[in-house]
């Protein structure tokens, strides 16, 4: 059997139907019940055109090895994170490639209390069953189907969870622009919605690409690409709301934008978040990633928290969540991830703490953010494509260590020289590097040194 290149470092993805299909899908269901030995998995999908189908062959595949399969329907990943953990299941897979283009679909699989199965716990004995021993698929044979199947609904209890993360009753009169990228995201705004107005919390929606459309007509939903703000900023300028809101496709990450529309890299997001909780929870550990660092040391050390350094990818997070005991964990790349949620990562909890936090402090996002950026600007995550990014990263080490402060490989290069700072690692998919540079205060700085780098790296 020929190696399935849809297993990936962290769950399934692959072109439809080329790298990834029912009978594939199939495989995997009957591979992962065999892996897990559990009575019981959650499954949901995405809107995506061909989530119906792959998500019918997944269910079959897990009930032809024994597994009872309980669908929660339209979903988004967090979903499904949830009702694993909240119905006590033993695993939750849910069908999506998230922000990937509409040719796309994939799998992202938790085992109980909603723990990840990537790489290296568990999702490449998955891959090896699948390949190898559950290769002729029964897709259309309804008498190998032993466990039972059932449509079901948790949303009720979903939205009860990410609201009892604020006091709705303190939200002071607010108006959001909500893009739900090609409506992924809508049911559960409109849940929301329903919740405020039947308890007369005074915030209004305004509902940009909302209704479910597997076609993409609004294009790729990942709001890290620039083209694909421009409908949020608009939106917010045009209704003159106090901070807009955008998802990726399986809405597990959220994008804001202050009330002049600019968007705000995720970075100082952390930190925002950071501070959020420690109001809640005095001397709590926060776990942040190793590429843009200051602004969240700082922050969460003066709300008397403890920050704590881990190594980039939703898989090391949770974890080290788990070990530490930490009440919330953030990266730039806007994945945030929540004790109380079962270490897991939501779209939905970070905004509705932003929007209480606006209502207690009385300030404008933009001014809050402005403070922090003007304290510790950075560059953002720049990408170079290189024939030999170890390389490159040892020889730029070898320029800057000398003059170093400090240096942490914890992910990649950390390079600490006194009034800024810049980590240097490689992606884990493609040959490429990935530089972020940061600066005390020194905006002139910041830029200075980021062109100084990107010419060594990209002179290599």
């Amino acid at each position: 059997m020929k190696s399935l290149n849809c297993f990936k470092s962290y769950d399934v993805r692959g072109r439809m139907p080329d790298e990834l299909n029912e009978d594939i899908a199939w495989r995997i269901g009957r591979a992962t019940a065999e892996y897990l030995k559990t009575d019981t998995i959650v499954i949901g999908g995405d809107i995506r055109l061909s989530s119906p189908s792959l998500k019918a062959a997944l269910s079959d595949g897990l009930r032809s090895g024994g597994v009872n399969v309980l669908d929660i329907g339209l979903c988004g990943t967090e979903e499904i994170y949830f009702a694993t953990s909240y119905l006590k299941a033993g695993g939750g897979i849910m069908v999506t490639a998230s922000h990937n283009p509409k040719d796309y679909n994939g799998l992202k699989l938790v085992r109980e209390e909603s723990k990840p199965i990537s790489g290296d716990t568990g999702l490449r004995e998955i891959q090896k069953l699948a390949e190898e021993t559950f290769v002729s698929a029964k897709l259309n044979d309804s008498s190998s189907l032993i466990g039972h199947y059932e449509e079901i609904t948790v949303l009720d209890a979903y939205i009860d969870h990410v609201l009892g993360y604020i006091k709705p009753a303190q939200l002071k009169p607010m108006k959001l622009v909500v893009n739900a990228g090609n409506g992924a995201a809508g049911h559960v705004i409109d849940a929301i919605e329903d919740r405020f107005k039947s308890d007369s919390i005074p915030v209004e929606f305004i509902k940009v690409h909302h209704e479910p459309d597997g076609h993409f007509p609004h294009g790729i939903p990942n709001p890290l690409l620039p083209e694909c703000r421009q409908a949020t900023s608009n939106a917010v300028l045009e209704h003159k709301a106090d901070m807009g809101i955008a998802w990726d496709g399986d809405f597990d990450r959220c994008f804001l934008f202050d009330e002049k529309g600019q968007f705000i890299e995720g970075y100082y997001i952390v930190g925002l978040l950071g501070e959020a909780f420690l109001s809640h929870s005095p001397g709590a550990k926060i776990i942040h990633d190793p590429r843009l660092t200051w602004n969240t040391i700082d922050q969460v050390q003066s709300s008397g928290g403890e920050p704590v350094l881990c190594k980039t990818g939703h898989a090391f997070i949770k974890e080290r969540m788990r070990a530490e005991d930490a009440v919330y964990g953030g990266e730039m790349s806007a994945h945030h991830y929540f004790r109380d949620f079962a270490y897991c990562d939501s779209g939905m909890i970070p905004w509705l703490l932003v929007a209480e936090l606006l209502s207690q402090k009385g300030q404008s996002l933009s001014s809050m953010v402005a403070e922090r950026i003007a304290k510790f600007p950075s560059s953002g995550e720049i990408n170079s494509k290189l024939d030999n990014p170890a390389r490159t990263i040892e020889h730029i080490l070898s320029l800057y260590e000398k003059d170093s402060v400090d240096i942490d490989r914890t992910d990649g290069i950390s390079v600490d020289m006194g009034q800024w700072r810049f980590n240097l690692r490689m992606s884990n998919t493609e040959p490429v590097i990935r530089l972020n540079v940061e600066s005390r205060g020194d905006q002139a700085l910041m830029k200075e040194k980021t062109e100084e780098l990107l010419k060594l790296i990209r002179d290599q």
